[in-house]
């Protein structure tokens, strides 16, 4: 095995916000709601962190994404005290710098105020813009305040991308794309509706038919294709230069520091034998106390279907010979049966070093990687 060839410097960084007006009934982030001292707590752990983090790993931001959660629900001064403590220890991303956003939290002196702290991104939590579909996902914004809330960000300078949730029942998917669209964002993440153990529609015994997800599914992309928004990964659609760079690290196996309770990770390691290591923070409680996360040594292997995982998300797929380079192992020669096998039932489509998957090995992407892990 040759040496691998990975930036040892840390250029994104994810801030988690654990704080939201409600908890909706489908969501299994950690989220809480506020009480007293609750946030002030929050933000005098959150930079001492931040100074710790500094201390501990050379870095050189592009991206930072501050995301929970509700970050926008938290009052100017507090938001204003994130960023700086944030600026002042690791610095901003010199590509782009995202606020996740409740569509219920927006006005036009906010939109001016996120752009003074140095956002430049706003990512909305739309979901859809029919009422009874937000009352179905338990959403506190009805679909007037969210036509509002893009229609200011926009607005205001700031690129925007909306997040619309599919396969709901009864969900006038057309109306809710077509109607995003003409509100001017540049970007759209469609989520199919999932059901997560230990959530309300868990407990509920809401279902999502594989039919509606399905439709969902493709629907979604004739229609944002159609409006002219490229499909670049599996969920996300962007019109052109309006790509989430951050996210593009994720999907691109880059090392990227987690800052906030219940913040994952994933950074350079810095120990022989081990190409990164991935952390968990723990939850605001014991994150408050100051014990340390959940800790994945990551070796080779296991960097490189990681990779392929995250890489073949992408419409372009993952280049085999960048990944070789950053795994030090010749990937394509280490998997190649995998490759052939799955390129054989239309899974997979191989172009030269370039590895992607096609529209069905999207849809049967989990099962795709199982074969590479169990290789």
């Amino acid at each position: 095995m040759r040496q691998a060839e990975l930036d040892s410097v840390v250029r994104h960084l994810y801030v988690h916000v654990p704080f939201c007006p409600s908890i909706c009934p489908y969501c299994d982030f950690h989220v809480l709601t506020r009480r007293a001292g609750l946030v002030e707590a929050y933000l005098e752990r959150l930079d001492q962190e931040a100074a710790r983090l500094s201390e501990t790993y050379a870095l050189d931001l592009d991206t930072v994404y501050v995301g929970g959660g509700t970050p926008s629900f938290l009052r100017d001064d507090e938001i204003r005290a994130l960023a700086t403590a944030v600026q002042r220890h690791l610095g901003w991303g010199r590509l782009e710098n995202t606020l996740e956003i409740n569509p219920g939290t927006v006005s036009a002196p906010r939109a001016a105020h996120w752009r003074e702290l140095g956002f430049d991104r706003a990512s909305v939590g739309v979901q859809s813009l029919d009422d009874t579909t937000l009352r179905f996902l338990g959403r506190q914004h009805d679909a007037a305040q969210a036509r509002e809330a893009v229609t200011t960000l926009v607005g205001s300078g700031l690129r925007v991308s909306g997040d619309l949730i599919t396969a709901v029942p009864g969900q006038p998917l057309d109306s809710d794309i077509r109607g995003l669209v003409d509100l001017g964002v540049g970007h759209v993440s469609a989520y199919t509706l999932t059901i997560e153990p230990g959530t309300e529609f868990a407990r509920r015994g809401v279902n999502v038919s594989e039919d509606d997800e399905r439709e969902g599914f493709e629907r979604t992309e004739e229609l944002l294709t159609g409006l002219g928004f490229a499909r670049y990964e599996v969920s996300n659609y962007a019109r052109t230069g309006q790509q989430s760079r951050h996210n593009l690290a994720y999907w691109q196996g880059r090392t990227y520091l987690g800052l906030g309770p219940g913040a994952a990770g994933h950074y350079p390691a810095g120990t022989e034998g081990l190409l990164t290591t991935r952390c968990t923070n723990p939850h605001l409680h014991e994150w408050l106390t100051g014990q340390t996360g959940e800790v994945q040594p990551v070796d080779a292997t296991e960097y490189v279907t990681d990779a392929l995982f995250m890489g073949l998300r992408l419409k372009d797929g993952i280049d085999l010979s960048d990944l070789s380079r950053r795994a030090g192992m010749d990937v394509a020669q280490e998997y190649g049966a995998v490759i052939r096998r799955q390129v054989s039932r239309g899974l997979l489509v191989q172009d030269g070093a370039q590895l992607r998957a096609t529209p069905q090995g999207w849809w049967v992407l989990n099962q795709v990687v199982a074969e590479f892990l169990n290789a």
